[in-house]
């Protein structure tokens, strides 16, 4: 197989942003003296063109790749704030629709150490290619322009803001596999986890038309179909933590227009693996320091799609929450001599949450087409956590409209 790069490209936007002086996306920029010790690992500290702040530990563990630790978020110059704690890769479980095989990519084999990949400069247009320990320039830290974030007109005036993302990236390979591991950081204070897909089929993973998809010529050469589940461990930094799950259902009844809708909130005090529905979702949300409002501050979990995996007990629920355990390291198989050979099911006991970890879990079911071949165009699953309450109002509103707070 002949190895080819995957080339990430950077609009004409960011050029422009770049250009007229965006804080920390492009080599060599001087940084801001560290408000975080890293200790051996490395920081990321990176101003926005909006004046939000993004700073940071990161380092590449030899099984879940790149790990972030240590999330601050400043909005304008104002106080640094954690909201991560930590966050890395839990697993990547790929089993094939044949039933033959089924791969556990990140404890068999690992995103670290010789599967990471090191990045010309042509992988980070616009950015910063960051050395980890021996394995020379891995990761990029670059800002990305991510279009219309914000508009009103009103009264003869326009306000409106493109949105700007500092991006972390690393790219690791494993088999015929090619994934891009990304973390996003808004710069309304949104986090996003994204794992892409690259690279080649597997030439070994065929099969019958019942279980795959032809991508020869005529009926010919079923590439099987199969499943990526990644499951990401994510430790939130609020303080004081607590997981809601929010419910909006039809009552049954009818309004003047519409139907009416109900939602109720329900607390979840202990650890539990959990599914989603429609109109439900789950936060975070800390009890130590409130916004200006005296609401409590949280991060609500927002997914897109997500295919079901139905087969693994590990892999059925889409969060599972668990209290915050050294040796709970990975989804499943744990390699820490601690927790060795467990999974999310042993991990959840009943104990009461103190210190919230959540394993969030995105499936992708693949069924290959002839664009896959080759390289395979890059398909994403992943999931953001938004900012709730996290501030009274808009971080970001310009100044005429910063005092509105409430009904206008």
């Amino acid at each position: 197989m002949t190895k080819r790069t995957l080339a990430l490209g950077l609009s004409a936007v960011l050029s422009v942003i770049l250009a007229s002086g965006l804080a920390g996306a492009s080599a060599g920029h001087a940084e801001e003296p560290a408000t975080v010790a890293c200790g051996p690992a490395a920081t990321v500290r990176e101003t926005l063109p909006g004046g939000t702040r993004w700073q940071m530990c990161w380092h590449v563990d030899p099984q879940t790749g790149l790990v972030l630790e240590d999330v601050g978020l400043s909005f304008r110059g104002g106080p640094v704030t954690t909201v991560l704690e930590s966050v890395t890769l839990g697993q990547l479980n790929v089993p094939y629709d044949t039933g033959t095989t089924e791969w556990n990519d990140i404890t068999s084999y690992g995103f670290g150490g010789d599967a990471m990949q090191r990045l010309p400069e042509r992988e980070c247009p616009g950015g910063s290619r960051r050395a980890a320990y021996d394995s020379g320039k891995v990761l990029c830290v670059v800002a990305e322009p991510t279009g219309p974030a914000q508009r009103v007109a009103d009264d003869g005036y326009l306000y409106s803001r493109q949105g700007v993302d500092l991006v972390l990236r690393t790219i690791s390979k494993v088999g015929w596999y090619e994934y891009v591991t990304e973390y996003r950081f808004g710069d309304d204070g949104r986090f996003t986890a994204r794992l892409g897909a690259t690279g080649d089929l597997s030439p070994t993973d065929y099969t019958s038309a019942r279980y795959g998809q032809p991508i020869g010529p005529g009926a010919s050469d079923h590439a099987a179909a199969h499943h990526h589940n990644a499951v990401w461990r994510v430790d939130p930094g609020l303080g004081s933590e607590r997981v809601e799950q929010f419910d909006t259902a039809p009552t049954g009844q009818q309004g003047r227009r519409s139907a009416i809708l109900a939602t109720t909130r329900t607390a979840i005090p202990t650890e539990r693996a959990l599914t989603g529905a429609n109109r439900r979702w789950w936060r975070v949300v800390s009890d130590a320091a409130p916004n200006a409002d005296g609401h409590p501050r949280s991060y609500q979990l927002v997914t897109g799609a997500n295919d079901d995996y139905e087969s693994r007990p590990e892999m059925a629920p889409d969060l599972t929450v668990t209290e915050a355990r050294a040796c709970e390291k990975f989804a499943s198989f744990n390699l820490d001599p601690e927790c060795a050979a467990r999974s999310v099911v042993d991990y959840v006991n009943g104990e009461t949450l103190t210190d919230p970890v959540l394993w969030v879990r995105i499936g992708f079911h693949h069924l290959p087409r002839d664009e896959d071949q080759s390289p395979m165009r890059v398909h994403w699953q992943g999931f953001d956590l938004l900012p709730r309450d996290l501030t009274a109002t808009n971080p970001l509103a310009p100044s005429a409209r910063a005092s509105i707070n409430g009904r206008p």
